[in-house]
């Protein structure tokens, strides 16, 4: 196809960004910790207390999010605030440990949220369209390949196909309803699925900071590459998507897998 030196340097950015080494990889390189030694610290049952509060987390952030960010104006995303905001929930979090991320992860979640849709704006992309926010939200299951995650489907456009019916429909919705309306089934079904591939990228972060060597300093580091991993993941996918719209979705992908 006949796309840009420009946009297809900008594909192989986006394909580096989604592609890129897992969660846990990030943290093992950055504290030189392997997160393992916190799963086996984790108290019985803590599975369970993750994938609650993950989902109620997401359920959160969609209410508090408030994407409404529709300035037309290409600027840069506030990348570096998001991430200082970010870390102050994390420094808690990790010294308080699994009885605080009830409390913690709709916060950083929320706050993540928003720099998704600051990244979504950057790029282009308006807010008001039902479609971009949902598309924000959709961000949270693009984890990239993780150490504990062989058993679900990692591939970048293999997630957006199995998530593919449950965005259009909740797109379907938020075109007539508020999206802040997180009862409604289409979303609920959405938020779901999303939380079951963001609850992994939870639990690696809980795992680390369950390691008593790296406690609340670390628990801010951990969350800073939490909200770092996630960024890009948002900037890969922005740019696949502003290409899709000028390209073609189909054209796009198949220039993707061929990089």
């Amino acid at each position: 196809m006949n796309i840009s030196t420009e946009d297809l340097d900008d594909l192989k950015y986006a394909k580096s960004l989604l592609e890129n080494v897992g969660f846990a990889a990030k943290i093992t390189n950055s504290l030189g910790e392997p997160i393992e030694k916190g799963f086996d610290l984790l108290p019985e049952g803590w599975a369970e207390i993750v994938a609650s509060t993950t989902q109620k987390a997401l359920q959160v952030a969609v209410n508090s999010a408030k994407l409404t960010m529709v300035r037309t104006i290409k600027t840069d995303s506030a990348d570096t605030l998001h991430k200082i905001m970010v870390a102050g929930t994390g420094a808690a979090g990790g010294f308080w440990g699994l009885p605080a991320l009830a409390i913690e992860l709709p916060l950083s979640t929320t706050i993540m949220l928003r720099s998704i849709a600051d990244i979504a704006r950057s790029e282009g992309h308006l807010l008001a369209d039902p479609q971009v926010k949902i598309e924000c939200i959709e961000v949270f299951a693009l984890g990239g390949p993780g150490n504990h995650d062989d058993a679900v489907e990692t591939g970048y456009f293999a997630i957006r196909a199995g998530l593919a019916t449950a965005v259009t429909d909740a797109a379907k919705h938020i075109a007539q309803k508020e999206i802040s309306e997180t009862g409604a089934p289409v979303l609920i079904k959405l938020i779901t699925q999303i939380a079951s591939r963001f609850g992994i990228q939870v639990s690696e972060k809980i795992a680390a900071q369950a390691v008593p060597v790296i406690g609340a300093a670390g628990g801010a580091i951990i969350n800073s590459l939490f909200i770092d991993h996630f960024q890009g993941m948002a900037r890969g996918h922005f740019i696949v998507l502003r290409l899709e719209n000028k390209y073609g979705a189909e054209e796009i992908k198949q220039v993707y897998l061929g990089l």
